[in-house]
């Protein structure tokens, strides 16, 4: 995967890595074909930031410019030393660009400070005035003026936080940048990527990540010299977060006031002025560049951000050249492996050689080379249970309709709407004993959670099930989900975790080969899952008690869905008050979590109503025949 985000994240990147052949070879051919430079390119405050640059040593023809800015560092660094590939994968780096590598402002070499998603300046007055998109600018100036043989076009692409630096280029994007590509970029760290989603604490995310990319950095350093990923002192990622007892107290016993990240999340528990600055979406506008929004629908960190900054360009910029890629990829998976299966699905086709092949090497030849064509669909998305890529004009696609799946007494779903009086489901939730997120023992937070056999949690008294008959026909969805409940608690906050799931048939066939002994039959593939901290629930910035008791609607969107569930499958839906430690346990009281002791966290009885007045429901957007 392109940057590494954590540690935890390095076991994404060790099983995703091409082979030590491939790299050897990928190496011997950056030295033979690409001569390696670094400047330190001046931004128009004065601080300097460091860049490799790697340019074609054959200077027949010119070439454009593909620019990758990170905090993730642009090792290795030296002139003599260079990376084992560039760019994305293999085709691009053939395929001959002068690619540039940049560490943003505040991290590894570059001088100046760090900010986390640093705040857009939309009217600046003075050279003080900085983001990351004059820096882009100021890059990119540098780059056009000063790197023999360039034709005069940039490109920008990055992944993840590298995703949200190429987001940053479009505001007042440099006239010479012609095509951007953010890929599952990070837009929204209090409503849906990373570390909060709907207001919820990302616990397991948050803590690994910023235990090691949080760490001041008080001047230029190399990696060598740079903070170490943080030692966990039990493997078991459940247990050590349960035994920790608070946020509170993992921050006071691990950070103390050393990760500012973690100083503002309790500085700012609730969404103010501070999230929303951190917000680019609003600046999305006015977009001049051709840009590629990829993303994947099993991505566990940013899929939020993927359709959130497609969505904003298209509502903001209604003639703006944006399309949509979205596939069946965990973070980054379009540019590791073939991306023919993700956990114990298998989707029948190398749907990340598809992109690579049909979309990013085209839309950068295209766009920066004018060389062959480029004339994709709107949105081009696959749709797994059906195993297929599809075009569409709009996205979400303008071939739906709204189709309410209601839920039923007795664990039964249905489309039609319940008839009854005086139904509901009750249950415990003790945040003493949360559910876990996925099955197992892990180390760490693991990216196959997002697609996961969900049988485990079925099995819990405190997760509600509800289920349709055998479906005689297919259903694809195409879009978002709502989650409209009615509920009570005796508690006076509570969240809930709604996850929407196919249930294969009994007779499904088993994997073959099949090391892990997966049952197939019965298996419960998570579609999509997403969490809702209920003292949100009218407001994110105006935080309101549960009265103990009282019927009350918690109503919340669940990220984008592309999926079939074939005829002989059956939809599920499961409702759980936890989803832990992938989020951080709600102490089922209001209060500013971030201060919860211990002794805070108390059991508290739930209702799902589920009758004639009081229907809880999924909306789902149905793809017509």
């Amino acid at each position: 995967m392109v940057p590494v985000k954590s540690f935890w994240l390095a076991i994404l990147v060790l099983f995703a890595t091409p082979s030590l052949f491939a790299q050897q070879t990928d190496s011997a051919y950056v030295r033979q074909n690409y001569t390696k430079i670094e400047r330190r390119i001046t931004m128009r405050d004065g601080i300097k930031l460091f860049t490799s640059i790697y340019i074609p040593k054959d200077q027949s023809k010119k070439y454009p410019i593909l620019l990758n800015r990170t905090p993730y560092t642009v090792s290795p660094y030296g002139e003599q030393n260079y990376k084992t590939s560039l760019g994305n994968f293999p085709a691009e780096m053939h395929e001959g660009f002068i690619f540039v590598y940049q560490d943003v402002r505040g991290k590894w070499m570059s001088e100046g400070n760090f900010d986390d998603i640093r705040p857009q300046i939309a009217n600046k007055k003075s050279k003080k005035d900085i983001d990351e998109s004059s820096d882009t600018y100021d890059t990119i100036d540098w780059l056009v003026k000063n790197i023999k043989d360039n034709n005069g076009k940039v490109g920008i692409y990055g992944i993840s936080y590298p995703g949200f630096y190429s987001t940053t280029s479009l505001p007042g994007a440099h006239p010479a940048l012609k095509a951007v590509s953010p890929q599952a970029p990070v837009t929204d760290w209090f409503i849906g990527d990373d570390f909060h989603h709907n207001g919820t604490l990302f616990l397991a995310d948050a803590f690994s990540f910023m235990s090691t990319f949080g760490v001041p950095r008080p001047t230029p350093i190399t990696p060598d010299k740079g903070p170490k990923g943080f030692k966990f002192p039990i493997q078991d990622n459940y247990r050590f977060y349960l035994e920790a007892g608070s946020v509170k107290n993992l921050k006071e016993k691990y950070f103390a006031d050393s990760i500012g990240f973690w100083n503002n999340l309790f500085a700012h528990p609730n969404l103010d002025t501070f999230w929303r600055a951190r917000n680019i979406q609003q600046h999305l506008t006015h977009v001049k560049p051709a840009v590629m929004v990829v993303g994947g629908f099993f991505d566990a960190e940013d899929a939020y951000g993927t359709f959130a900054t497609y969505k904003s360009i298209e509502k903001q910029n209604p003639g703006a050249n944006n399309i949509l890629v979205a596939g069946p990829w965990f973070h980054g998976g379009w540019v590791r492996g073939n991306g023919s299966s993700f956990g114990d699905i298998n989707f029948g086709q190398p749907t990340s050689t598809y992109y690579q092949e049909n979309f990013e090497l085209p839309f950068f030849k295209y766009h920066l080379k004018g060389e062959g064509s480029f004339n994709p669909a709107e949105a081009n998305i696959f749709i797994t249970g059906r195993n297929e890529w599809k075009k569409f004009s709009a996205w979400p696609p303008q071939e739906t309709e709204n189709r309410t799946l209601y839920f039923q007494p007795n664990g039964k779903l249905s489309f039609d709407k319940v008839q009854r009086t005086d139904s509901w489901d009750e249950y415990v939730s003790d945040p003493n004993s949360p559910v876990p997120y996925q099955d197992g023992v892990q180390a760490r937070r693991t990216r196959e959670y997002m697609i996961d056999d969900q049988r485990f949690a079925a099995r819990r008294p405190d997760v509600k099930v509800y289920q349709t008959d055998i479906l005689t026909e297919d259903i694809t969805l195409t879009g978002p989900v709502l989650a409209n409940l009615v509920v009570s608690t005796t508690g006076t906050d509570a969240d809930y975790v709604v996850k929407l799931i196919d249930v294969y048939p009994e007779d499904s066939p088993d994997p073959s080969p099949n090391p892990r002994n997966v049952i197939m039959g019965g298996y419960q593939m998570l579609v999509r899952g997403e969490i809702m901290r209920g003292k949100y629930r009218n407001s994110f910035e105006k935080p309101e008690p549960f009265i103990p008791g009282m019927v009350t609607k918690v109503n919340y969107a669940l990220p984008d869905v592309a999926h079939t569930f074939k005829k002989g499958h059956r939809m599920m839906v499961q409702v759980q008050n936890s989803w832990f430690p992938l989020a951080d346990r709600n102490p089922q009281k209001f209060m500013d979590i971030y201060q919860a002791d211990p002794s805070d966290f108390q059991k508290a009885t739930h209702r799902i109503f589920h009758d004639v007045n009081n229907a809880s429901a999924l909306t789902l957007t149905v793809l017509k025949p």
